[in-house]
């Protein structure tokens, strides 16, 4: 089974903006045979976003993503000390601490990774966009 970890963006146009995913994206999404992940990376990262003003969601995170990670299927992918480590081995090519651990994630776990950042091709983690 295909493994893939979703990036915070794509995880979110997945449940408000589905017409922003790649034609690619949109087919695997209909695929049995490929397993979503959603690391708790990204739960970190939009709660900051919105409490900063810089995410605007229908409803506080803590009410909206517990629902809408049930109900989208993806497996829910604590944050585990591998990464935590695998973090301190990558460059920081990467300004965003938290795409840097989505990264480390997906190389620790050996997942690919759904994002349209282009700056994930400076390390060694296979992207789909």
């Amino acid at each position: 089974m295909r493994q893939i970890l979703l990036d915070t963006h794509v995880f979110l146009w997945m449940q408000f903006a589905s017409g922003k995913l790649s034609d690619n994206l949109q087919e695997l999404l209909q695929r049995e045979d490929v397993r979503w992940h959603l690391s708790q990376v990204s739960l970190l990262e939009i709660q900051i976003k919105t409490g900063v003003g810089k995410l605007n969601l229908p409803a506080s995170p803590e009410k909206i993503l517990p629902r809408l990670i049930r109900e989208s299927g993806v497996a829910y992918h604590p944050l585990s000390d591998a990464a935590i480590f695998m973090l301190g081995k990558l460059p920081e090519v990467h300004g965003d601490p938290f795409d840097r651990l989505l990264i480390a994630t997906a190389l620790t776990e050996g997942w690919e990774i759904a994002t349209l950042d282009p700056q994930f091709e400076a390390y060694p983690v296979r992207t789909l966009s």
